[in-house]
């Protein structure tokens, strides 16, 4: 009887010591999934974008005409921020990252982008504390828990 109980106490034990590393490992996962839906979300805020109606690309004005934004007249890289709900919070390239920022995405086209086509890098990145913009637009994610990164084709 002794030795049962002795050997489920030495069970017990091990299945309680994995229990930190199980909750790490849970975590991460939480954290991870939620960032592929905020790159999911700036992926279709991308190509819910105004399109132009077939014949009048050549109504453009030069090669940037199509692309969103700001970003097409200043060739910069746009950061949004994200709560832990998945919701955006703050504007566009604030400055620094809200107070209920968990996550951080960038979204930067990538040369050359023509008039119907772009290709556009989507980077997102937890904490977003942990991830500041560079002086080229880019994350700096040397400090950040985790980043998802993906590459997405924007017809304009």
């Amino acid at each position: 009887m002794a030795l049962a109980l002795g050997i489920t106490g030495v069970c017990l034990l091990a299945v309680l010591g994995l229990l930190p590393s199980g909750t790490t490992v849970s975590r991460a996962a939480t954290q991870s999934t939620k960032a592929n839906l905020v790159a999911a979300q700036v992926m279709n805020f991308l190509r819910s974008d105004v399109r132009l109606p077939p014949g009048q690309a050549s109504k453009a004005q030069g090669s940037w005409a199509n692309l969103s934004g700001h970003w097409a007249q200043l060739a910069f890289p746009d950061t949004l921020y994200f709560t832990n709900e998945v919701k955006q919070t703050g504007t566009v390239n604030p400055g620094s990252a809200p107070a209920d920022a968990a996550f951080v995405a960038n979204m930067k086209y990538l040369a050359p982008p023509t008039v119907t086509t772009s290709v556009c890098r989507i980077t997102v990145a937890w904490p977003a504390a942990g991830a500041p913009v560079l002086a080229n637009g880019d994350l700096d994610l040397t400090n950040v828990a985790g980043s998802v990164e993906l590459f997405v084709t924007v017809n304009r």
